[in-house]
């Protein structure tokens, strides 16, 4: 079978194993789970031998025109190189985890079969995304993610804030792709075609009239999709789906599609020296701001999702000062340790019965009850703080040591302010994310009080899947060794002052947030929440939802039941309550866009019931009086005719007098 043949296949057996599964979903139910698992198994197999025949060498390149368009064609076209190839397996590794992890997680559910469909949907869309080489097919993928992830978020659509996080997801992301569709337009007329070598090679020659135009309607729609500011507000409210879809969105699919397109068509951004010092500073607020609100937030999966928008910064980041080769390491690295991060975190959402750290922090003995989530964990958070030998400090590092190189003019792939506001942003984002991760771990395993709850074991395949994760996210950092063809030929080897300079900082900020743990600790009563209902024999999504419920402070009342002995209360001092409302950037959008927009739709209510309506019924009223008053003359009484006949004559003959005496 040619490798062609295999790459089509990749994303079509995950699309046919959704098709299956909403078919059968409730007449077959014993089909459902291997209709999830298997699909997706089976293209992370095609996967990997696409990876191995591709090589990392010249890239695969394979097209037919779809229909004649009488302008610029669109063709089903595939282009696989080193990135594609490697991104792809990422998909497929962690879309494979998430479906075994689901079954388990899952199990009771009944919306089940729909959720396991949805979610083989959204992989073949990614899939589609990740092979495609026509930026019109691209868009059908990108476009397919962002329904399933409507339906994926609001999986727990009894609560309103599963409702309200899917809906504010869909609209947030859909005002990014606005932009971005002209954006493609736009380049597929520069370029003359929509094949990505098309326009690559467009881009070489200076074939692109408006580069600069072009590069900023585009970052549009990766600040939505990507979630990179402003336009990163829908996603840490997207964690009220189930933990298994916030996984793989965080992990493998819709975010890391943004970083993807950049890397693909990064010459078309290069082309633009203001759009790449945007990028930067794009890539700097939200790193920083992440990291931040992070350390304030209480609700478990809020604290990693605002730490994805931060690792999607610094994917950014690499990419603002020209090295997609570091972007794409820290996107596959970040990828499984971020994966196995949110499958930890249900599983200790289920032992614990609450996503807030605050409850956990009053449960004494919660690690012993769930070992193999305490130490997967501990060893994605140490991914996560880039302490080195994990995978996430090798992968962060390139991204610093490729800003360092621009800035200090070794390389000129980007302009040297985008070099020197990636690296300094860089630096004192790694001293937060240490102490956010620290504050983490702290909070959610070292708690004391009261007895955590017995929630009953956890099924065996959402164990064994943690530990599947756990491998990459100590050994994948290595991989710059192994594969250095696949990076476009780059070194990414750290360089010693940003590794010296990266790891000092994020020791700092794990020590000085345990420092300041113990001293809350020891200061504050430590005073239990009140007992959490336990449910021996329930279903983790069940807990989860009961969880996203009942639990106010992680959706934005962090007045309710502080925790005094938080480190990030101590650390953040006045800024806490800010950086805990993600800095109030929902309340600006409310006042800038939803208010105005409401208004307009209240003056249009207004106008078409008091207005348009008054003369639709004026329109309406005035023959009906008209009829009225000749009904009235319509009595049937022959006397009154003639009477009126009479008086008319009389009154026709006055006049004709008056006229002729005039006359």
């Amino acid at each position: 079978m040619t490798t062609t043949t295999l790459a089509v296949l990749v994303p079509l057996l995950p699309f046919l194993g959704a098709a299956a599964g909403l078919l059968l979903g409730r007449t077959v139910p014993g089909f459902v789970r291997p209709l999830a698992v298997l699909p997706t198994l089976a293209s992370l197999v095609l996967a990997v031998l696409v990876a191995a025949r591709q090589g990392g060498g010249r890239a695969l390149d394979a097209a037919t025109e779809l229909t004649p368009t009488g302008s610029v064609p669109i063709e089903l076209a595939l282009h696989i190189d080193g990135f594609a190839a490697l991104v792809a397996v990422l998909v497929g590794t962690v879309a494979t985890c998430v479906q075994i992890y689901s079954t388990g997680y899952l199990r009771d559910d009944p919306r089940y079969p729909s959720y396991a469909a949805l979610v083989s949907l959204f992989t073949s869309a990614m899939f589609l995304v990740v092979y495609s080489g026509d930026l019109i097919v691209l868009l059908v993928g990108w476009e397919v993610m962002g329904i399933c992830s409507y339906f994926l978020v609001g999986h727990y659509w009894e609560t309103p804030e599963a409702r309200a996080a899917s809906l504010k997801a869909f609209l947030v992301t859909k005002l990014g792709d606005v932009p971005f569709l002209i954006g493609l337009f736009a380049l597929g007329t520069d370029a003359g075609s929509f094949r990505i070598t098309h326009v690559l090679g467009a881009v070489v020659s200076g074939g692109l009239h408006h580069p600069t135009l072009v590069a900023l309607l585009l970052l549009a729609g990766v600040a939505g999709k990507s979630a990179q500011f402003p336009l990163h507000t829908w996603l840490p409210d997207a964690m009220a789906g189930p933990t298994p879809v916030s996984a793989l969105i965080h992990a493998a699919t819709m975010v890391a599609a943004g970083v993807y397109f950049i890397a693909r068509l990064l010459p078309v951004f290069q082309a633009s020296s203001a759009a790449m010092v945007v990028l930067a500073v794009m890539a700097a607020v939200t790193m920083a701001g992440s990291a931040l609100a992070a350390l304030a937030q209480d609700d478990i999966k809020r604290v990693l999702a605002y730490s994805t928008i931060g690792q999607l910064g610094y994917m950014t980041g690499a990419l603002a000062v020209g090295d997609r080769g570091a972007a794409v390491f820290h996107l596959l690295s970040h990828g499984a340790f971020k994966a196995l991060l949110f499958l930890a975190a249900g599983v200790i959402i289920h032992a614990a019965g609450t996503n807030s750290l605050a409850a956990m922090s009053r449960m004494r003995d919660l690690r012993d009850r769930i070992p193999d989530a305490f130490w997967t964990m501990t060893v994605a958070l140490l991914a996560l703080a880039a302490i080195p030998p994990f995978s996430g400090f090798f992968s962060k590092e390139s991204v610093l040591g490729a800003a360092e190189h621009v800035a200090t003019g070794h390389t000129e792939h980007a302009p040297g302010v985008a070099g020197w506001i990636v690296l300094v942003a860089g630096l004192v984002t790694a001293l937060l994310t240490a102490a956010y991760a620290t504050r983490l771990w702290l909070l959610a395993f070292h708690g004391h009080g009261t007895q955590a709850p017995d929630h009953g074991r956890q099924p065996l395949v959402m164990n064994a899947v943690l530990w599947v994760l756990a491998a990459p996210s100590i050994a994948f950092g290595l991989a710059y060794r192994v594969l250095p063809d696949w990076f476009d030929g780059r070194s990414l080897t750290p360089t010693l002052t940003t590794s010296v300079l990266g790891t000092g900082l994020a020791l700092v900020g794990a020590l000085v947030t345990y420092g300041a743990w113990r001293h809350t600790t020891a200061l504050a009563g430590r005073v239990p929440l009140g007992a959490v209902a336990a449910h021996p024999e329930a279903d983790a999504g069940l807990v989860e939802a009961e969880a996203i419920a009942s639990h106010v402070p992680a959706y934005g009342d962090i007045a309710y039941a502080p925790d005094p002995a938080d480190p990030g209360r101590l650390l953040l001092g006045p800024l806490h309550r800010h950086a805990a409302e993600g800095f109030h950037l929902d309340a600006v959008y409310d006042w800038l866009f939803v208010r105005p927009v409401r208004a307009g739709a209240s003056l249009v209510q207004f106008l078409d019931r008091e207005v348009v309506e008054t003369y639709v019924r004026g329109a309406g009223a005035v023959p009906r009086l008209l009829g009225a008053a000749v009904r009235r003359a319509q009595t049937g009484n022959v006397q009154t005719y003639v009477s009126a006949l009479l008086a008319g004559t009389v009154v026709l003959a006055v006049a004709a007098l008056l006229v002729a005496t005039g006359a």
